[in-house]
């Protein structure tokens, strides 16, 4: 092991933990191991109300309109997945998404289109990735009225780059569809209200927000989540059955079904307290300082390229790079934590879509946090440069 504190760059794929996090799972597998929404007994009482707690502070972080409308869910994949198969859908109903997006919010569409006949189509995106909102506009028109769902990402994890959400949703709305975003790198790094932003759904990782693994969330609003049906349905998700027939109850525990992640989610609001210490906008402006310097001190390396906006800013706290055939990203990333304990991404995130349209084997992505200082990204810049220099 190296003595040196490892750089973790690897943040838009997990987050750290801190110290409160990891007690509060403690503290349920030792004092209150009991089963919540179920058992009346002390156990059972103090995980349910934890719960609603953690509930509660998840619904003021995004500023939800009701408790009732946070889902916990597996990651922002299985929301997605929520969303994509329990909504009804017509033989030829038009969901619109980018060019740039993570296989969670690709896949499920591709499927639908394939079992029930949905019309998948695609936005491209401006040359350096951002978002081109008169393309969006031309294939709203095209759609016209068969136009059902716009399932976008918030920010994007191949590249950081911000969609113009509200400017979106009031183009979708004028053409009667629902809005769907995919928040797992927004809603660690900046400030997100549901209400301002108009959307319909929002899905979101709490692995990504310091919180547990294996856990994340869906907001929807209430009218949406009364008439979507649940892909897991069993335990928790009925008030009565009979061997005929059954309720369903309401949301949010209709799309609970099964014993949940009783942990996981009483140290959400341990995750959401400590974020909810920090100023979000100063958050972002840090991660965005952090990228300028990994930016700046890798853009002019020969057979290196950043992928999206020249500006850092544009690009959040990721920087990710394009590298030739002779620099392996898979091994340059290995050579960068052995060497010097900097923790990067190698591959291709999830978005192969992207890079298999453009024939690209995938990327080196080094993505900062809060946490992260100026010395971790200085020691990217100067490990990864001589990593690129050993393999030339």
């Amino acid at each position: 092991m190296l003595d040196d504190p490892v750089a973790y760059l690897d943040n838009a794929c997990v987050t750290l933990k801190p110290q409160s996090v990891i007690d509060s799972i403690q503290d349920y597998y030792i004092n209150t191991p009991g089963c919540g929404g179920r058992s009346v007994h002390r156990y059972g009482t103090h995980v349910s109300k934890s719960i609603s707690q953690s509930r509660k502070k998840l619904a003021n972080f995004f500023s939800a309109p009701s408790v009732n409308e946070i889902v916990f869910t597996r990651n922002a994949t299985h929301s997605l997945n929520q969303i994509a198969k329990g909504l009804e859908w017509n033989k030829g109903d038009v969901v619109l998404t980018t060019d740039r997006e993570h296989n969670s919010n690709l896949v499920p569409w591709l499927q639908l289109e394939q079992e029930q006949g949905i019309d998948h189509r695609v936005v491209r995106s401006n040359q350096d990735n951002t978002f081109n909102l008169e393309s969006f506009e031309e294939a709203c028109a095209e759609a016209g009225t068969k136009l059902k769902m716009v399932s976008m990402s918030h920010v994007g994890n191949l590249d950081g780059v911000e969609t113009p959400v509200k400017e979106i949703t009031k183009i979708a709305k004028d053409y009667g569809a629902l809005v769907s975003i995919d928040g797992a790198q927004s809603a660690p790094h900046m400030s997100v209200d549901v209400q301002d932003l108009g959307i319909d759904f929002y899905s979101f990782s709490i692995h990504k927000m310091l919180g547990p693994s294996g856990l994340g969330g869906l907001w929807a609003r209430t009218e949406l989540l009364e008439n979507m049906r649940t892909i897991q349905s069993g335990g928790q998700t009925v008030t009565t059955a009979t061997y005929e027939s059954f309720e369903w109850a309401k949301a949010p525990s209709k799309f609970e079904g099964g014993l949940g992640h009783f942990a996981g989610m009483m140290a959400t609001g341990a995750a959401v307290d400590y974020l909810t210490e920090l100023n979000m906008d100063d958050v972002h402006a840090h991660e965005q300082s952090l990228n300028r310097i990994m930016s700046e001190g890798v853009k002019n390396i020969p057979g290196v390229s950043i992928i999206g906006p020249e500006d850092p800013s544009k690009r959040g706290g990721i920087c990710s790079l394009l590298l030739d055939d002779k620099l392996p990203s898979h091994d340059i990333a290995l050579l960068l934590d052995e060497v010097a304990g900097v923790m990067v991404r190698s591959g291709q995130h999830c978005v192969h879509s992207w890079f298999n349209d453009k024939g690209y084997n995938g990327s080196l992505r080094a993505s900062a946090y809060f946490y992260n200082t100026e010395e971790d990204a200085r020691r990217f810049v100067d490990t990864f440069t001589e990593a690129v220099q050993a393999f030339s």
